[in-house]
């Protein structure tokens, strides 16, 4: 398995609309996806260009959400997550899974419409890590 680029840093909120005015506002960010609904994910997400990567804005679609706990640990938002791309998603969830670290789930469909996972931050240093099969069309 070999770790591919940074796609994304994941950044909860807990109002996108608040973050999407900061990012450009103070950040002076130019290009701002429109935030869409994940319901299977229990999340609204948009995406917040940068010159090498982006962030992605994560508001919870109620409390059944899992980023609901997380904002009810950091009322303000922060840093979720850290999203790598991998050449073959079941590829990489298998060598994770040989080197004993806890997959959170299996392969499912992601905000860039292309399979993730979740690897458990006890085996990431501390990061809940997102692994992403690099999108077809990308880069």
């Amino acid at each position: 398995m070999k770790l591919g680029r940074l796609n994304h840093v994941g950044v909860a909120t807990p109002s996108i609309a608040d973050s999407i005015a900061f990012y450009r506002d103070v950040m002076g960010a130019s290009v701002i996806t429109e935030p869409f609904d994940l319901p299977a994910q229990g999340v609204k997400v948009c995406f917040v260009d940068t010159p090498n990567s982006q962030i992605e804005l994560i508001e919870p679609l109620g409390e059944a959400s899992p980023i609901h706990g997380f904002l009810a640990k950091n009322p303000a938002g922060g840093q979720h997550h850290l999203c790598y791309e991998v050449p073959d998603i079941h590829a990489a969830k298998a060598w994770f899974e040989g080197k004993g670290a806890k997959v959170l789930g299996e392969p499912r469909i992601g905000a860039h419409g292309t399979l993730i996972f979740f690897v458990h931050p006890k085996d990431m240093g501390g990061v809940l890590t997102e692994i992403m099969e690099t999108p077809k069309d990308a880069h």
